[in-house]
């Protein structure tokens, strides 16, 4: 817990003060997304508001915000914990995903140069890290390639949507014990689809990642099945 706390502490200065459950629920999202706090995760409520400097109010209203968005559940009597998902959780996840991120990649010709930037750059990322064998950075770049097909859309609230869908993801990932069996094939896969955005294959692209998010949602749910 130590680690935590120092980082908590070092977080404390991004803080300010319009808004700051919000800002208090941001933080503790990206440590989510980053994979700092796994599933199961008991947050202490004394310890974060004193490393923050902040009231147990604003730190509970920022756990109320993190809850809507079914990062965190509070159990009776026992405190404030980061969701454990379930399968039926993987199987909805991943309807949105197909409306949301299918739509985008349908609209390759429209990209503007800034998007492609932007994911050419975390495919790279995701290269890099996979060569040297960074499979948690491989997971946070590729996450970060989903997050920029979906500003393909160019809709604000789909690209907040897509946010709070991938920091849900995140707590799935933990299911899978070897990391890099479920992130090494999307390396390439992520290369082959933005080869076809780059050439304005909308379709095309748009029935690749049909099949590319089905059979992420298939290895995720076979994570699940109980084995023995």
């Amino acid at each position: 817990m130590d680690d935590v706390v120092i980082s908590l502490a070092h977080a404390r200065t991004r803080i300010g003060r319009v808004s700051v459950a919000e800002e208090v629920a941001d933080l503790l999202r990206e440590r989510i997304i980053e994979g700092v706090d796994e599933p199961g995760t008991q947050l202490l409520e004394t310890e974060i508001a004193d490393q923050l400097a902040i009231s147990r109010n604003t730190l509970r209203e920022a756990f109320r915000l993190l809850g809507h968005e079914r990062l965190l559940e509070h159990r009776r009597n026992r405190g404030v914990f980061v969701r454990v998902l379930s399968a039926e959780d993987v199987a909805d996840l991943y309807r949105v995903r197909r409306v949301i991120e299918v739509a985008a990649v349908r609209r390759s010709k429209e990209a503007p140069p800034a998007v492609l930037a932007s994911i050419k750059e975390a495919v790279a990322d995701a290269e890099r890290a996979a060569a040297q064998d960074d499979w948690k950075a491989v997971g946070t770049a590729n996450s970060r390639f989903h997050q920029a097909l979906v500003t393909l859309n160019q809709s604000p609230r789909l690209d907040e949507s897509m946010r709070h869908l991938l920091a849900e993801l995140r707590l799935v990932f933990h299911v899978m014990k070897n990391p890099r069996s479920f992130h090494e094939p999307f390396v390439a896969r992520n290369r082959e689809l933005l080869a076809l955005i780059e050439a304005g294959e909308g379709q095309a692209a748009a029935g690749y990642l049909e099949s590319y998010l089905d059979e992420a949602e298939q290895m995720l749910l076979r994570a699940y099945e109980p084995t023995g």
